[in-house]
């Protein structure tokens, strides 16, 4: 008997998954790593996955299902793993379509139709389509992340389902997969499906015909339950619309071929304001004859929220007066006819009493509001003034004409319970509405508390004649309650459906049919007491406790997303669920809970997930609710290392400002070293470095060495301007002529003696002690300067970040550390505050910036575009994501593919297709480094050496 036949004797999943490995192309892992990054979705579930399969093509999942049949094993099709429901999590083998199955088999612009597979991302596929000037059109608010695949699983919806209806609205045709190897086309009628299961689902429906007709709530949001009405006769009996939202409860679907609809020509917002959130939802019906587009509801709540964490600023500050608001959305062929449509509702209603308007057409602007609407899960799943919320009952629907009187009798039922100031908004045009809520998920008394207003809401949206779900499913969270909304008999018909399509319960079990408790399987529950493990870093936004920051991710799945701010670099490149923000706050989360990934810091999977983090902080500015990966990757490799030997790249890229001071005084014999091919090669490979990259050359002397300061008139007073290791040893002139633009502005300039360092380093490697050490010495160092309050320029933006976020954090409690946060200042930051009066030299022709990823997450770039606006520059900020190399990353041997590629993706294209006259401006050492590296004739600048440039051709 060979090892592995009797491995598979004795192991059955170890059976399984090399059967898997023999039968698909894809991607097939069972390891501990994979099955945490799968363990939950959106919701409070959580199930560790028996493994995870990654399909190259559907006839990979094909051929996986087959395994699974042969091995009786239960399966679970996964697209975003955004549902907030529970649906996406299971003790099951996970089919995860999006890294590869992402393709678009054929567009028929003159049917308006497209066919595709189920991996692919509702953005990406828009932009596909962008050519033909066509689209999906419901858009749910995670459209940068939520595949077709799940989108069809759930049903979703969106905003604009007010005027394209649900997904199932959408799909005319799927090709699917039943466990028991059933492969078929179905549509409209029956005549695609297995004959095996055509007779019984007919006999199915006549018998429950007329429970169907009567049971069903006929809202524009019903996405509870199995969508049996689509089998009535007069509903054309359509075996593919009945299939959306199973849940991939009774089918694998491999293909579908979607309707589409044209673009709107022009769109315009009205935005109306109400005194409160019951005012706005009695309006709906006066809204909807004015047939809008997209009809959504926010209460003040909301908007409270959102402004505490800066989610929406500008959107906020452009809502008309009021206490709750409906953002109305008309289309147009031209922006005449859509501002004319807006103008009408707004000549209405704002006529009653009590209510405000405004027109928004400008497309900036609608971009700015639907943000602040599409903000809302981020906005209220940590709110400053009270405890965490959850899921759990956040998005009932009733019929939009009752949707008023429906709220008063909730927001009751949510005072009695003690449950607070909850959030209201959503979908207001369609009777949807969204909330989270402070349920206490972690001791007996609170969960049996929630079990009893889930039962009690249930009872409250079916006497309003509404659907348990109006746009999420159903999942864990409400499959319990359906016999309350549907009755025995329908429940008993999905009972028969699902034993029809799934007699051995195999497809995402314990889901809509039998389902699992509401209160079953919970990610916290009685039982939960993660770890809580001594920090380096405070983590004062999350308790003081790493556990709870491990746990903030919710799940929305953002960071997936294929373009837009910054994040996450490394899964826009890898696809890799671990590779992303999401993925890795799972397993840290695993980590610490200590059941399945039970050797905490020494974890090697926690290691490998964290690798190809870039560090770019992104995730802090860009993530809903403010995960902050880079600060966790520092913590975690700060103990993983402890006591035991680091990476080579931790030695020479981590103590880089150290190496940079011991070569000054020799720095042309370095260069000389590092800069011959074969001792450069040698000396990249000794250092942990990959050898493709040019180190990059020291300055003959050093920006302290050679500033002759202090220097100005200090009409605007004096200022310290920081010696970055960067600019010091590697671009003094930027410093100087950062130095000469201050001076001109009226500052008195003034720069540290004794040697002085942020520690960004050591921070990005993990070595916080060594951190610590350096960043209190800095503090010495500039204790005149932060008693004075004497502003700290700082020219690196990743400096600046460290200054501003980590070391308040890693030095908690020290008034110094504090203060020099808040006195730290980029360039463009202290000249419009400082010297607003100042006219900056006129700085001619386009300019394209590369926002340095700290900067964006952390410092903004608004003073920068109010300092080249003053000096006339036609300025570009690129919305281009990460520049790939993030300080050491770009650097460390095995990480150079992913660097580039990062780069790739949008940079380097952005910079190609700009006017050879353009001036590119980056901030950041690593963003200019990168592009010379891959992009030579760029010659991008620092902000400083652009305004030099511009007084000394303005000088007499």
């Amino acid at each position: 008997m060979s090892t592995r036949h009797d491995s598979r004797t004795r192991w059955p999943l170890d059976a399984a998954a090399a059967d898997l490995a023999d039968a698909v192309t894809g991607e097939v892992r069972f390891d501990s790593g994979s099955r945490a990054a799968y363990s939950t979705d959106a919701s409070n579930y959580r199930a560790l996955p028996l493994g995870v399969v990654v399909p190259r093509t559907p006839e990979d999942a094909v051929a996986a299902v087959a395994v699974c049949r042969a091995h009786d094993l239960p399966l679970l099709s996964r697209g975003g793993g955004t549902s907030l429901a529970g649906q996406c999590c299971n003790a099951a083998v996970v089919l995860d379509w999006s890294k590869y199955c992402r393709e678009v088999v054929a567009v028929d612009p003159q049917a308006r139709t497209t066919v595709v597979e189920p991996g692919i991302a509702l953005d990406s596929l828009n932009d596909r389509l962008a050519p033909y000037d066509l689209m999906v059109g419901p858009k749910p608010s995670t459209h940068v992340s939520c595949t077709i695949g799940g989108m069809i699983g759930n049903n979703s919806c969106g905003a604009s389902a007010q005027a394209y209806g649900k997904t199932a609205d959408a799909v005319r045709r799927l090709e699917i997969l039943t466990y028991g190897g059933q492969r078929m086309w179905v549509g409209p009628g029956d005549h695609g499906l297995d004959p095996a299961l055509r007779a019984p689902l007919g006999s199915i429906v006549d018998r429950y015909a007329e429970d169907i007709r009567r049971g069903y709530p006929h809202i524009p949001r019903r996405v509870s339950g199995y969508n049996l009405d689509s089998l009535l006769p007069e509903n054309g009996c359509d075996i593919a619309k009945f299939l959306v939202g199973s849940e991939s409860t009774l089918v694998t679907v491999l293909r579908a071929e979607l309707d589409l609809v044209p673009r709107p020509g022009a769109i315009a917002l009205a935005v109306l304001g109400f005194d409160d959130v019951y005012a706005a939802a009695d309006a709906v019906p006066a809204v909807l004859r004015h047939r809008p587009a997209a009809l959504e509801g926010l209460d003040h709540r909301l908007v409270q929220l959102e402004h505490s964490r800066r989610l929406a600023e500008r959107a906020i500050h452009q809502l008309p007066d009021g206490n709750a608001w409906l953002m109305v959305q008309f289309d147009g062929t031209d922006q005449a006819e859509a501002d004319e449509r807006a103008r009408d509702l707004l000549a209405d209603l704002t006529a009653a009493n009590g209510i405000t308007g405004i027109l928004v057409d400008e497309p900036e602007r609608e971009a700015e509001l639907w943000s602040a609407r599409e903000a809302g899960l981020g906005a209220t799943a940590y709110p400053p003034d009270g405890p965490e919320t959850h899921e759990g009952w956040e998005d009932a629907a009733v019929p939009p004409e009752r949707l008023g009187d429906y709220l008063r009798e909730f927001h009751t039922l949510l005072d009695r319970f003690d449950y607070g100031a909850s959030s209201l908004y959503g979908h207001f045009g369609q009777g949807c509405v969204h909330t989270r809520i402070p349920f206490d998920l972690r001791t007996a008394e609170g969960i049996a508390h929630y079990r009893e207003f889930a039962r009690e809401s249930a009872c409250l949206v079916v006497r309003y004649g509404g659907s348990l779900s109006g746009e999420h499913g159903d999942g864990q969270s409400r499959a319990e309650l359906l016999p309350i909304m549907f009755g025995d008999r329908i429940i008993t018909a999905f009972g028969e459906v699902k034993s029809l399509f799934d007699p051995g319960d195999r497809m995402n079990p314990g889901k809509v049919v039998a389902p699992r408790a509401l209160d079953a399987d919970l990610r916290q529950g009685t039982g939960y007491r993660p770890w809580e493990p001594h920090t380096y870093f405070a983590f004062p936004d999350d308790g003081h406790r790493f556990s709870h920051a491990a746990d903030r991710c919710v799940g929305v799945g953002k960071c997936r997303g294929a373009d837009g701010g910054v994040m996450c670099p490394s899964y826009r490149v890898t696809h890799e669920e671990e590779h992303s923000t999401r993925g890795r706050a799972r397993l840290l989360y695993e980590m610490l809970n200590g059941e399945l990934i039970d050797d905490g810091w020494r974890s090697t999977e926690v290691r490998d997930a964290l690798d190809l983090c870039l560090a770019c902080k992104g995730c802090r500015s860009d993530c809903p609710v403010d995960v902050d990966m880079a600060t966790y990757k520092a913590e975690f490799l700060s103990h993983h290392y402890a006591g035991r030997l680091r990476p080579r790249a931790h030695y020479t890229m981590g103590w880089i400002p150290l190496w940079a001071r011991l070569a000054a005084p020799v720095s042309p014999l370095v260069d000389a070293l590092t800069h011959t091919p074969g001792v450069r090669r040698a000396l990249a490979r000794a250092g942990g470095v990959d050898p493709r990259r040019e180190l990059p050359r020291f300055a003959r002397h050093r920006f302290t060495e050679s500033f002759s300061g202090p220097v100005g008139s200090g009409t605007h007073g004096r200022v310290v301007l920081w010696p970055d290791t960067f600019s010091n040893n590697f671009e003094p002139q930027i410093a100087h002529a950062a130095a000469a633009v201050l001076t001109a502005a009226g500052f008195d300039v003034r720069v540290p003696r004794r040697s002085v360092c942020c520690g960004l380093t050591w921070i990005s490697t993990g070595q916080l002690a060594t951190a610590r050490r350096v960043l209190r010495r800095t503090l010495a160092v500039l204790e005149p300067a932060l008693r004075a309050g004497t502003p700290v320029v700082v020219l690196e933006p990743s400096c600046a970040a460290v200054f501003r976020g980590d070391l308040p954090e890693l030095l908690d409690g020290d008034e110094d550390a504090h203060r020099l946060a808040g006195q730290t200042h980029t360039l463009a930051e202290l000249l419009r505050a400082r010297a607003p009066e100042w006219t900056p030299p006129r700085v001619t022709g386009p300019v394209l910036a590369q926002p340095h990823c700290h900067q964006h997450a952390l410092l903004g770039s608004d003073a920068d575009r109010e300092l080249f606006d003053a000096a006339g520059a036609d300025l570009t900020l690129l919305d281009a994501g990460c520049c790939g190399l993030a300080g050491n990353f770009g650097f460390e041997r095995g990480h150079y593919e992913v660097s580039v590629a990062c780069a790739q993706d949008q940079l380097i294209p952005a910079l190609r297709a700009a006017a050879p006259e353009t001036r590119v401006l980056a901030d950041g050492f690593s963003c200019r480094t990168q592009i010379r590296h891959l992009l030579p004739a760029a010659q991008p600048r620092h902000t400083a050496e652009v305004l030099a440039a511009a007084l000394r051709d303005e000088s007499p």
